[in-house]
């Protein structure tokens, strides 16, 4: 199941040349992320008092046209499980024209917040916490 959150872009997440900065689309993959997890039942709070939370591993950001201020656009989230420790997620940010500004591809895991390690099969920690897991694909 795809899931996605609408954003504007704001004036102060602009760079020199007048679009945004690129370091702002990771900030907007991270925030429709989170806000998956909220929508799945998944608050913060809930991930600590199980003493785990998703980290990111790796990052890859694929350009394709610039977003300026005012664009309004709506950021994707998927889910792609696997088996052992590691997960993928695909994201989209694309304008309301449905022009892809970039794409986001993600490989994450979920953190034992004591032992500081990766706990096996993310999939099922968080399916045990979901109130709606099928928005995490599970």
């Amino acid at each position: 199941m795809t899931f996605s959150v609408s954003v504007v872009v704001r004036g102060y997440e602009l760079d020199v040349q007048g679009h945004l900065n690129q370091a702002v689309y990771l900030q907007y993959a991270e925030h429709a992320r989170w806000e998956l997890l909220r929508a799945a039942g998944i608050a913060q709070e809930k991930l600590i008092a199980a003493g785990i939370g998703p980290v990111v591993l790796e990052n890859t950001i694929k350009y394709f046209r610039e977003l300026r201020g005012g664009d309004e656009v709506t950021i994707s989230c998927e889910f792609e499980w696997a088996a052992g420790k590691i997960f993928r997620m695909h994201q989209q940010i694309r304008k309301l024209d449905g022009t892809v500004s970039a794409e986001v591809s993600v490989t994450g895991g979920v953190l034992d917040l004591t032992e500081r390690k990766l706990v096996a099969e993310p999939a099922e920690r968080f399916r045990a916490l979901a109130e709606r897991p099928d928005l995490l694909g599970l």
